[in-house]
């Protein structure tokens, strides 16, 4: 089937009335065919257009239905242009019908974005500008400067500002200049160019080939030579091929198609040039000419289609090809278009066609169906960019809602933070920064406060460093802990433990940032808090986060927290241990725990020595053989998870034997009215959170309590929050087990009164105004301190200490040498620790901390049992009633009553 079949049969429509159709001469309908298959784009690449002479005859003139098939189609018509060659407008010269065709392309009229020009009405707007001859040669260069900058856009004069104070004048005359300078600097720019992205099209003319514009050097120079009186001395068909050609680059540009631009695929038909009445001799004919020439000699396609009508074609053009043969016409021109180009052949592209004087039947009457531009690929359509942005903005918006959410965010002021939101819905991960402070719950501002407290103080330490040159030894600490995802009231505390460590690392760091600004033997401490959720169930994802900090920081050496002793904190151990990160926990006291990492090291005494004490307690002190035993676990855990309450219930199983009456696992909600009056040892092994509820449970016996209740060291969490002990039942002792008795404010009074320099200098940090909110331990006040405070401040300070007698060693030769973090790695700290707690031990401010080296359990360090005789009485401090392990070097570490 031959090519315009298919195009022919869809330009007949139904027939319409007889006063509205259009007689066709013979081969009419095949050579509208031909046209719709030019005109219609093809979706890849493009085809070269030829230029159509119609030669005019006694037949019906195909001009007038030529201009209803393109100016009437139903959606999106053909950007088109009619000229009339007998009546050019304005001067009846090439310029004159440049300008009419490029008024009528640029019509925003044909069912799409309309035909950008750049290049054309930049050369046609220098050709209508004047410069004065007799004036010197650079005031007609700045005279044409001024014109083209005030092209791009008129300058509003603006009055120098008066008035004001100084600050404002001096900004306002900054502005003032601002806005006088700057353009003409991005103009200048633009037209030297010397600056690859500003001022392509005024490149442009510098590189085509059209009046030899090298010759000017610049485009101003250029630009002088095309303003009127200047350019009499170029040749006038050079002018005429320069507007030519820069009317057809911007036909070019705006038919480019670049894959980010899905706006460029919409154009579908190329634009179309009707030149009706042309004559080899008339200005119709010059531009067809011109048009021919151009294309040849700048060797580029364009996407004009011209149809010209007129009486006979070009002499140089062989015998017109009949309508009813225009396809075969058109085929073999595409043919030979490559070998006339190459040989310059003046009507290479020329296609005449006549209507077919040997039909001697009559004229289809047929109603024509006008052309439409193709629809668009639906790819490119104008509602797809913005679906797009939806599409994006929702995947978007659920990507960053499955990792960051309000209170957890990426960092975008400085500092360092990686964090994202869990399964959970908790924010896990790591910041240095008030960028990410952990925790927005209700009731929880002291845990918030404490790290605001931390990162401001990071920032001192960061900026004394730099005061320093950098002597002083410099290093990060991870704090890692369970800092999120419990259920709270707005009125209760639920991270007692997790603050308390945290201040007790913000003492240490502040007690290093107030050493002598001399003193470049003393470290500086950064503290990275560090998020591994609720019961430390992310610490793994915390730790990966971790590590990738380690690796890129050299000042990380070591990790404080873990919180609680679980499966999941020893997953998270074995994982630091892999990445070579040294582990200093203050509270962890599960059994073995240091089987899980060679770099361990456990600031409290193991559940072992806390069995051995409440058994040392129950016969010395209490006098009974018997106890009972409850144990909890939280909710969502177990006795296999939950490795503290498992390794502490087995301990009391295997040293109490058969004297457990009664081993029970307790739930909220279960009635212990079997314990009232009990007078053997009750002793509660669970976790703090069931603490409240067990004693609750405990008020039905009313005036008949259980004689002797002890809890584990977990409850001291309980009686550290003020909000739960207020329900509890007034007639109930409590004895507790404490890991730092030797750090209550009575304790460390009494030792400053006994010039004991370490616990004195740490009871002066707690009482400082600019540190913990509000300070502790001050005798106008009832702020006490909490245990993990002195636990944590140990933990730190043994790392910090550590490090400092490495760098002495290094800079032994020369202490004014700058600090080097590469200079030290964590696991050389970690052995610097335990060579230093070996012997004598580290004096802590919670008791004396020694190691053996094949282990990180301590030995034989302190443990007291602490008493409360009315739970509802925060006022009144525990009482310290028995002790195991030793306070320092001089001490016993036999257990006995305090």
């Amino acid at each position: 089937m031959p090519q315009s079949e298919v195009p022919r049969r869809e330009l007949i429509g139904q027939r319409q009335a007889a006063g509205g159709r259009d007689r066709l001469p013979a081969g009419g309908l095949e050579f509208l065919a031909l046209l719709a298959r030019l005109l219609r784009r093809p979706r890849r690449g493009d085809r070269r257009l030829p230029l159509l002479w119609l030669v005019r005859s006694d037949t019906p003139d195909l001009m007038v239905p030529l201009r209803r098939f393109l100016s009437q189609g139903p959606r999106r018509r053909v950007p088109h242009a009619v000229l009339d060659a007998d009546a050019p407008p304005g001067a009846g010269d090439v310029p004159a019908l440049l300008r009419e065709l490029h008024r009528q392309l640029s019509l925003e009229a044909f069912g799409a974005a309309r035909l950008r020009f750049r290049h054309y009405p930049l050369a046609d707007w220098l050709m209508h500008q004047s410069l004065s001859f007799g004036i010197d040669a650079d005031d007609s260069r700045a005279a044409l400067v001024r014109r083209l900058r005030d092209r791009r856009g008129p300058r509003t004069p603006e009055a120098l500002p008066s008035g004001g104070d100084a600050v404002s004048i001096v900004s306002q005359v900054l502005l003032w200049l601002v806005r006088r300078a700057v353009p003409g600097v991005v103009f200048r720019a633009a037209v030297s160019g010397r600056v690859p992205v500003l001022g392509r099209h005024y490149n442009w003319f510098m590189r085509q080939q059209y009046l030899a514009p090298r010759q000017s050097v610049t485009f101003l120079g250029f630009a002088e030579r095309l303003t009127a009186g200047w350019r009499d001395g170029e040749q006038p068909d050079q002018v005429n091929k320069l507007l030519l050609h820069a009317f057809l680059e911007d036909l070019r540009q705006a038919y480019r198609r670049r894959p980010w631009r899905p706006s460029d695929w919409r154009r579908t038909a190329y634009p179309a040039l009707l030149l009706d009445h042309v004559a080899p001799g008339n200005v119709g004919g010059e531009l067809v000419r011109l048009i021919g020439d151009v294309r040849t000699e700048t060797g580029r396609n364009d996407p004009l289609l011209i149809v010209a009508s007129g009486g006979q074609p070009p002499p140089e053009l062989p015998e017109p090809h009949p309508l009813t043969e225009a396809d075969e016409a058109y085929d073999e021109w595409a043919e030979a278009l490559p070998e006339m180009r190459r040989l310059r052949r003046r009507a290479a592209w020329l296609v005449a066609l006549r209507p077919d004087d040997t039909d001697t039947g009559p004229p289809s009457r047929g109603g024509i169906r006008p052309f439409s531009a193709p629809d668009p690929p639906w790819w490119s359509r104008r509602f797809l960019p913005a679906a797009l942005c939806l599409v994006l903005l929702v995947v978007a918006g659920a990507w960053v809602g499955s990792r960051w959410g309000p209170g957890c965010h990426p960092s975008l002021g400085g500092g360092t933070v990686s964090v994202e939101v869990v399964a959970s819905g908790e924010c896990v991960g790591y910041s240095d920064s008030a960028a990410q402070v952990f925790n927005n719950d209700p009731g929880q501002d002291g845990l918030r406060t404490i790290q605001q407290r931390i990162f401001a103080q990071n920032r001192a330490a960061e900026e004394v460093w730099q005061r320093s040159d950098r002597r002083r030894p410099f290093l990060t600490l991870v704090y890692l802990g369970t800092l999120t995802g419990n259920r709270t009231r707005a009125d209760e505390e639920s991270y007692v433990s997790e603050r308390e460590e945290l201040e007790g690392m913000a003492t240490a760091q502040y007690a290093l940032l107030k050493e002598s600004a001399g003193a470049d033997g003393a470290a500086l401490l950064r503290i990275v808090v560090a998020n591994g959720g609720r019961q430390m169930s992310y610490a793994d994802r915390a730790v990966a986060m971790l590590a990738e900090l380690a690796r890129d920081d050299p000042t990380v050496l070591g990790v404080v927290g873990l919180v609680e002793s679980r499966t999941s904190t020893a997953r998270a151990l074995r994982e630091l241990n892999r990445v070579g990160l040294p582990v200093l926990a203050p509270t962890l006291s599960a059994d073995r725990m240091d089987a899980n990492s060679r770099l361990y090291l456990q600031i409290s005494a193991p559940n072992a020595d806390q069995v051995e004490m409440v058994d040392a307690y129950a016969q010395q002190v209490l006098k009974v053989g018997e106890a009972h035993v409850f144990y909890t676990t939280l909710e969502g855990s177990s006795l296999t998870e939950d490795l503290y309450v498992n390794t502490l219930v087995e301990g009391l199983r295997q040293r109490f034997g058969a004297r457990i009456t009664r081993l029970d696992e307790w739930r909220t909600g279960q009635r212990l009215t079997g314990e009232c009056g009990y007078p053997g040892l009750l002793f509660y092994a669970g976790r703090w959170t069931e603490f409240d509820g067990f004693l609750r449970a405990l008020r039905e016996c009313g005036a008949n309590p259980p004689r002797h209740l002890v809890a584990d060291d977990s409850a001291n969490r309980y009686m550290a929050n003020p909000g739960l002990r207020a329900a509890a039942p007034g007639n109930l002792p409590v004895t507790y087990v404490s890991k730092a008795a030797l750090a209550t404010c009575a304790a460390l009074r009494t030792a400053q009164d006994r010039r004991d320099d370490a616990r004195a200098s740490f009871l002066s940090w707690i009482q400082a105004d600019d540190l913990l909110d509000p300070p502790r331990c001050r005798p106008d006040t009832d702020y006490q301190v909490g245990e993990r405070v002195s636990l944590a401040y140990d933990a730190a300070m043994m790392l910090v200490r550590a490090v400092e007698s490495l760098a002495a060693r290094l800079h032994h030769a020369d202490p004014r040498q700058r600090w080097e973090p590469t200079s030290v790695n964590p696991v050389g700290v970690h052995a610097e620790v335990l060579r230093q707690n070996t012997g004598e031990g580290y004096r802590g401010v919670a008791g004396l901390i020694r190691f053996t080296p094949d282990s990180g359990e301590p030995i034989d360090k302190r443990l007291a049992l602490m008493r409360v005789e009315q739970v509802p009485d925060v006022a009144t401090a525990p009482v310290e009633v028995f002790r195991c392990g030793m306070a320092d070097a001089s001490s016993s570490a036999a257990c006995g009553p305090a």
